[in-house]
């Protein structure tokens, strides 16, 4: 029988040769249909996520405004390190569902979401690692499922300790009157309708502000001021 036949009466071994693929690192890192796509049911919502490699479990989770995609290269360096990867896009974010209501961006529903996930998997133990918004969810079911999350990784994100004040007191005060961005995203509706707009100009301008190309005034400026 040929490779190609038995990969048609198995779509298993299908699955095994793509990981096989990709953890060989002989695939194109910035071609997003070179990866496993997959789609799983997990608390409430239909989430998708990449799936690559055998091994211990690591789970890479984006922050805004990114998707599963920020990880190509790390899942490849992974998989072909011998790590089941596993890079979801977040709810809200990519082709998993976006819920309507307010309260279902809870950190306890993201959380949820990791632990729904585990069992679709099939695991029971997995080193998560998160960046920026990633980096919250990740601490989170790292404190209240330290039976599943056994590892803990943070890029970019330190999580301090509840303070005294309020933080949208603090980052009101930081900002000096500008605008900032995390009071921007608390008005319900407004941030919705400016951003989806010009979606285009809106993840340029975001991308480009924190860039190695923008510079002086350029660099990190709030792309959501006047003009």
């Amino acid at each position: 029988m040929t490779l190609k036949n038995e990969l048609k009466m198995n779509p298993s071994a299908a699955l095994h040769a793509d990981q096989v693929r990709v953890a060989s690192g002989k695939v194109d890192a910035d071609d997003p249909e070179a990866f496993n796509h997959c789609f799983a049911d997990v608390n409430g919502i239909r989430m998708h996520y990449i799936d690559e490699g055998q091994g211990p479990l690591v789970i890479l989770l984006h922050g805004f405004p990114y998707l599963w995609y920020m990880w190509r290269r790390q899942i490849i360096a992974l998989a072909g390190a011998g790590y089941r990867v596993v890079a979801p896009d977040q709810r809200g974010f990519g082709q998993t569902d976006r819920p309507e209501s307010i309260k279902a961006y809870d950190i306890s529903q993201s959380v949820g979401d990791m632990v729904g996930l585990m069992t679709a998997l099939g695991e029971t133990s997995a080193v998560i690692v998160g960046h920026d918004l990633g980096a919250w969810v990740a601490q989170a079911a790292a404190m209240m499922r330290p039976d599943l999350f056994s590892g803990l990784v943070m890029l970019n994100t330190p999580v301090p300790p509840r303070g005294k004040v309020k933080p949208t007191v603090v980052l009101r005060a930081m900002a000096n009157g500008r605008v900032y961005h995390h009071l921007y995203f608390q008005q319900v509706g407004k941030p919705d309708r400016e951003l989806a707009a010009d979606p285009r100009k809106t993840l340029r301008s975001v991308y480009y502000s924190i860039s190695g190309d923008a510079t002086g005034k350029e660099r990190w400026r709030l792309f959501i001021e006047p003009s």
